[in-house]
């Protein structure tokens, strides 16, 4: 099973939608985890609600900083992933084992919306495409690939608007 991190600044929305949807959509397979440089301290209420009303059990999940996966006794990541940009530009710690990094930009639902449902419209979009990139990943032969592989890989999921498994011949 592979361990992947997914970082994002605050660790309120964006991380914890990627660690819900890896855990759900690759059971068995992948075990995602989240983190923040400079975490919230709780997640965003919109982003639990959400996941709530899509069947999450969200009682697990917690905005936490990402210097706790960099302790000795912490999981071992074979990929970490940004999906902020900010997250992406920042000094990240050494992680032990030599993870593929890769950066999936997501635009921040956290501040698009003054309504409740428009700010739950945001927490949809944002969910959408982190779940078709997800399901690009799934796509892959993870268990086969080497790090250069897989690095390539997931720039291109990256960089997909749709992210289809198809788009990533292209």
């Amino acid at each position: 099973m592979l361990n992947i991190l997914i970082l994002c600044t605050a660790n309120s929305a964006r991380s914890i939608l990627g660690e819900a949807l890896i855990n759900r959509l690759g059971a068995g397979r992948l075990r995602a985890y989240s983190a923040g440089s400079h975490p919230r301290g709780e997640p965003n209420p919109d982003a639990l609600a959400m996941l709530a009303d899509k069947g999450y059990d969200i009682s697990g999940f917690s905005s936490k900083s990402w210097d706790v996966f960099s302790e000795p006794d912490a999981p071992k990541m074979d990929i970490v992933i940004t999906v902020c940009d900010s997250a992406a530009g920042e000094t990240c710690p050494l992680w032990p084992g030599t993870p593929v990094k890769a950066h999936w930009g997501i635009p921040d639902p956290a501040h698009r919306g003054e309504t409740v449902q428009e700010r739950r419209a945001a927490f949809e979009e944002a969910y959408r495409l982190l779940q078709l990139r997800v399901q690009a990943l799934l796509a892959l032969p993870l268990e086969t690939m080497d790090a250069a592989e897989l690095r390539r890989a997931l720039a291109g999921i990256g960089r997909l608007d749709g992210a289809t498994p198809m788009a990533l011949e292209a």
